[in-house]
């Protein structure tokens, strides 16, 4: 069942995806074209010419995103004692190009490069607390090294193999954010089982600020306790009227789309 959750998910992703959208909408007015349907042509030309201005016009998808990514409320960690805290969860969906790494020896980040370089952080503060890296591929047919390995190879080049080699878990089978709470619970409880981690604890759960919402309501639903660590932020206090990007829009739509396509999906199925 879970297979063909994430099968469809897949699916649907690319059909959402703003430039597919409008790539398919272009080529069925040139379709009409053909045929000699004028006011078909004409109809899909107008939904062309509103879907460019409506993914590249920056407040449109700039407002949306903010509100996601301020739907959950960003604690202070710095205040707050190293007692409270259980551990680190890190979520995959930063590092790309799994056959890369193999092929050229180094490890690629993508655009959620700060789901990474913020962990290295907490792991260099906290560095008696265990951290899970939860993250094996999102493609359909994986290839090359799983995210957690590539993980691992950072953790290495850092220099904090030795510092973490009692408190390192590297979770390689999650495929989406479910799955990286289900699997992360089972590590959470074999801890708790070899070394009882205390009452009152929380997790540190690192992921995109737009994707934040959706991944605590999940580790919450699995009866993990966790503090959101949100980072990757693609949106200000202050809209850009002035800003028209294609390419920006794009990403964000796509983000948002999946987001709360996603935060829907999860609700229906009883995920969230």
């Amino acid at each position: 069942m879970e297979h063909l959750f994430f099968i469809s998910s897949k699916i649907v992703q690319f059909l959402i995806e703003p430039l597919n959208l409008l790539f398919l909408i272009s080529v069925l007015a040139l379709f009409f074209l053909i045929l000699r349907k004028p006011i078909a042509t004409k109809l899909f030309l107008w939904l062309s010419v509103i879907g460019f201005i409506l993914v590249g016009y920056a407040p449109i998808p700039e407002s949306l995103a903010r509100i996601l990514e301020n739907s959950i409320e960003k604690v202070d960690i710095n205040k707050m004692p190293s007692e409270q805290i259980a551990g680190i969860i890190i979520l995959g969906g930063a590092i790309s190009g799994e056959d890369i790494a193999i092929d050229r020896g180094e490890v690629s980040m993508n655009s959620s490069a700060e789901r990474v370089t913020k962990a290295l952080e907490l792991i260099r503060r906290y560095p008696g607390k265990p951290f899970i890296f939860s993250g094996f591929s999102n493609r359909v047919i994986p290839r090359g090294m799983s995210e957690a390995e590539a993980f691992k190879q950072l953790i290495q080049e850092q220099g904090l193999a030795q510092i973490s080699k009692d408190t390192a878990y590297y979770e390689n089978q999650s495929r989406n954010t479910y799955e990286n709470a289900i699997f992360s619970k089972k590590i959470i409880q074999n801890l708790n089982d070899i070394h009882p981690l205390g009452a009152n604890k929380s997790w540190l759960l690192i992921t995109s600020a737009s994707h934040m919402y959706r991944s605590a309501k999940i580790f919450q639903k699995q009866g993990i306790p966790i503090i959101p660590v949100p980072v990757d932020y693609q949106t200000a206090h202050t809209l850009q009227w002035r800003e028209f990007d294609l390419t920006d829009g794009a990403f964000l739509w796509n983000i948002l789309l999946k987001e709360y396509i996603g935060i829907v999906a999860y609700k229906l199925t009883g995920k969230i």
